[in-house]
């Protein structure tokens, strides 16, 4: 019998994807979210039992009968403005250690998926033994998570970090505010990539379809060590400079041009594309990730995909559902935007 599954933030970007990705394998899924980016839609997922309630809400009766608990739910992307960065990220710390207590109550596995941003700024192929150099609150807040997760670990509790490097491929709800999935969205809907930085920095990334069988392995996993397992989840050739993709990219699309966004007049289209954490055409946060332990220690996992054949198929996808420069700019997309929208329309509040 298959595992039972639990997802929290099901209606996002890594979310939709995994919900269909199960329940095509005929695993038995619950979906919960809060429906932040519920309208922000390339094409309908397939549809999934659904508890429609937010992270914060979780109870014991929603855990009860499920074998595995995904972590998905959170906030990504900042700065907001001039808010406290703790406004924004202890509830997603608090309600993560709660859903995380009681499945250590239930006997139910937790896999929280963090992220290799939380290296934030380092020398050579970084990995899990060495040190974190967290750069936002976001990345601070998975190191948190973390910590929480490895004080609750023990003999009936042995949860799983998984530290994905940068995603990119096709979702029911893509975003378009990660590198690739941008770059390549600008490529198919105007023949032109606008860099917000000078391409120089280091990423690790990772395409979709290998976040989901990472996915299934450990839900497949009966990992009971008794302490957190912390893994990078990648493969070390698919460390690229942002430059580097982006030639990559312009490649593939006749008579796509290859600009930077300091050399670009400013408009309202250019908001979308900014990155408030990139000064001056620099972006601090370089780094690359070594991924060499969870090819050792994960069972039946292996990545498929490399950065080139991730973007040949998500050019390919994106034309096939096709997008154009109207849905590219939709804000349901970028998760900055829309939170803000949220915000100022007092729809939620922090």
């Amino acid at each position: 019998m298959k595992p039972r599954i639990l997802l929290v933030g099901s209606q996002g970007y890594l979310g939709s994807r995994l919900t269909d990705y199960f329940q095509s394998m005929d695993y038995e899924c619950t979906g919960t979210d809060v429906g932040f980016f519920q309208y922000g839609a390339l094409y309908q997922p397939q549809p999934v039992r659904f508890l429609g309630k937010s992270a914060q809400e979780i109870t014991q009766k929603d855990i009860q009968g499920h074998d595995v608990v995904i972590q998905l739910a959170g906030i990504s992307n900042d700065p907001f403005g001039n808010l406290d960065p703790k406004r924004i990220y202890d509830p997603t710390r608090d309600y993560a250690r709660k859903i995380a207590e009681i499945c250590k109550n239930l006997g139910v596995r937790y896999i929280f998926p963090s992220s290799c941003s939380v290296y934030g700024i380092g020398e050579g192929q970084l990995n899990e033994e060495g040190p974190t150099n967290p750069q936002t609150g976001y990345s601070l807040n998975k190191i948190q998570i973390e910590q929480n997760l490895a004080q609750l670990a023990d003999q009936d509790f042995s949860p799983i970090a998984l530290r994905l490097a940068t995603v990119f491929g096709c979702s029911p709800r893509i975003r378009f505010d990660v590198v690739i999935n941008m770059l390549c969205g600008m490529a198919v809907t105007q023949r032109k990539i606008v860099l917000n930085s000078n391409g120089e920095a280091w990423r690790p990334h990772l395409y979709i379809e290998d976040v989901c069988e990472a996915m299934r392995c450990c839900v497949d996993w009966d990992y009971r060590d008794g302490k957190l397992l912390v893994l990078n989840v990648g493969r070390n050739d698919n460390n690229w400079r942002i430059i580097d993709i982006a030639r990559l990219i312009q490649e593939q699309i006749e008579g796509c041009e290859l600009s930077f966004l300091n050399q670009q007049p400013t408009s309202d289209a250019n908001e979308l594309v900014k990155d408030r954490k990139v000064q001056d055409g620099v972006d601090k946060r370089t780094y690359q990730v070594n991924f060499d332990r969870i090819h050792k220690v994960l069972p039946g996992f292996t990545t498929k995909w490399n950065v080139e054949a991730g973007v040949k198929q998500l050019i390919e996808d994106l034309k096939r559902w096709q997008l154009d420069d109207i849905k590219f700019r939709q804000r349901d997309f970028y998760r900055l935007q829309q939170v803000e929208h949220l915000l100022n329309t007092q729809q939620i509040k922090f």
